[in-house]
């Protein structure tokens, strides 16, 4: 598995990622791992990576490849507009596939839908320009004509209609819908051209951040939620935890930026140079502009109890 710890750079390189260069292909949402498993297996000389935000689906995903002994994959836990921004670089990928996607129905989440217009021109910049191509697998008839539309919009993909292909019903889902009768339909969108535009990745990995205060630890008889907003996005301090040793504060905190979400620890620990406030080596977070704010938030918290910061890097 990967976490954005792993993550070397923004963007990152597949060769690096996977110990070898290879065609890329990802899955967005790939659920019980069905249809990644089989595609590990049909196509060996691929890396494939499948993202889903899911913990049950990474587990059981993690467990069916390692029971099929797939050594061609990995799986990140996340949002695959991320992954398809952030992580992987222009030209990168030669395969996306989009097996059920949630059709968010109702008027007021069709701005959390995948298949829109901003990411088809984002992951026009991603696919290898000769043969790049991602296919989409649903029965949700309006979610369909919708993805269609937002492609056509692009002028960016040539699409190619067929029934779906026989690994892509094989899924949990799609054996649900076919024991109810439901329409299954399939379309590639292949990449026809490149856009005028590059996509840089938005979240900027940093050095890791921390500061350093003087004075005593507080009483933690009592915390209340700490909510900030900041350009890039939100932190909220949700608890803060004594350990064991009495020593050491931990603030399990929760850092949401543009497609990227993370729970982290801050912990605040006396340091021969004073009360050393950073985040906890535990996860393996991908440090940015969020964990930074963080690390600011729970510094603040403390000096309104009578800390002072003698050294501040964030």
């Amino acid at each position: 598995m990967l976490k954005p710890g792993d993550l070397a750079a923004l963007p990152d390189d597949p060769a690096r990622l996977f110990g070898r260069e290879a065609p890329l292909a990802l899955e967005v949402g790939f659920g019980g791992g069905r249809f990644l498993t089989h595609l590990a297996e049909a196509r060996p000389a691929w890396n494939v990576l499948g993202v889903e935000l899911s913990g049950g689906s990474m587990t059981r995903a993690f467990k069916r490849l390692r029971r099929a002994g797939a050594r061609n994959v990995r799986l990140f836990r996340g949002d695959g507009r991320f992954v398809a921004r952030d992580v992987l670089p222009p030209g990168s990928l030669h395969r996306v596939y989009a097996n059920f996607p949630s059709p968010w129905p109702k008027k007021k989440h069709r701005d959390r839908r995948l298949l829109r217009a901003p990411f088809f021109r984002l992951l026009a910049s991603r696919l290898a320009s000769a043969s790049g191509a991602l296919h989409l697998t649903t029965d949700h008839e309006r979610y369909f004509r919708s993805a269609v539309r937002a492609a056509r919009s692009t002028d960016l993909y040539r699409m190619r209609f067929t029934p779906p292909p026989h690994a892509a019903l094989g899924t949990k889902y799609a054996r649900r819908w076919q024991d109810q009768d439901r329409t299954i339909r399939h379309v590639a969108f292949f990449s026809e051209n490149v856009p005028p535009f590059s996509f840089p990745p938005v979240i900027e990995p940093t050095p890791m951040h921390h500061a350093i205060l003087q004075g005593d630890l507080p009483d933690l008889a009592e915390f209340e939620k700490i909510v900030r907003q900041f350009d890039g996005g939100t932190v909220v301090v949700l608890n803060a935890y004594r350990a064991v040793n009495e020593t050491t504060y931990l603030f399990l905190t929760l850092v949401e930026e543009e497609h990227l979400r993370q729970k982290v620890l801050i912990e605040a620990r006396p340091s021969e140079n004073g009360v050393f406030v950073g985040l906890k080596p535990f996860g393996d977070a991908l440090s940015t502009e969020g964990t930074s704010e963080a690390v600011d938030c729970v510094t603040a918290w403390l000096c309104e109890r009578g800390l002072t910061v003698e050294e501040a890097l964030y």
